[in-house]
């Protein structure tokens, strides 16, 4: 059996998909007209990336229950390389 491909992979197809004009306007002026379909693609597949983590972190939590939020401040800390953030939580 055939396995669909992955978000990037495949053919391109054309998809017609309806967007505000204010929207429409400030998509070409920061990409060009030619630059559209590459900048939506990618902005899908980092939101279908997102949406993914989303669900692991439910599951996790489901399973684990929920995270402390001192140790996520903790790891946003280490993240932004601020040397106040407590190495005992991270």
């Amino acid at each position: 059996m055939a396995t669909s491909p992955a978000p990037g992979e495949g053919p391109v197809r054309p998809v017609s998909v309806s967007l505000h004009e204010g929207t429409i306007a400030a998509l070409r002026a920061r990409t060009g007209k030619r630059g559209m379909s590459a900048y939506v693609e990618a902005l899908i597949q980092r939101q279908l990336e997102r949406d993914r983590l989303r669900e692991l972190i439910e599951d996790a939590e489901a399973e684990h229950g929920p995270v402390h939020q001192a140790a996520v401040e903790a790891k946003r800390a280490v993240l932004r390389g601020d040397n106040a953030g407590s190495a005992d939580a991270a």
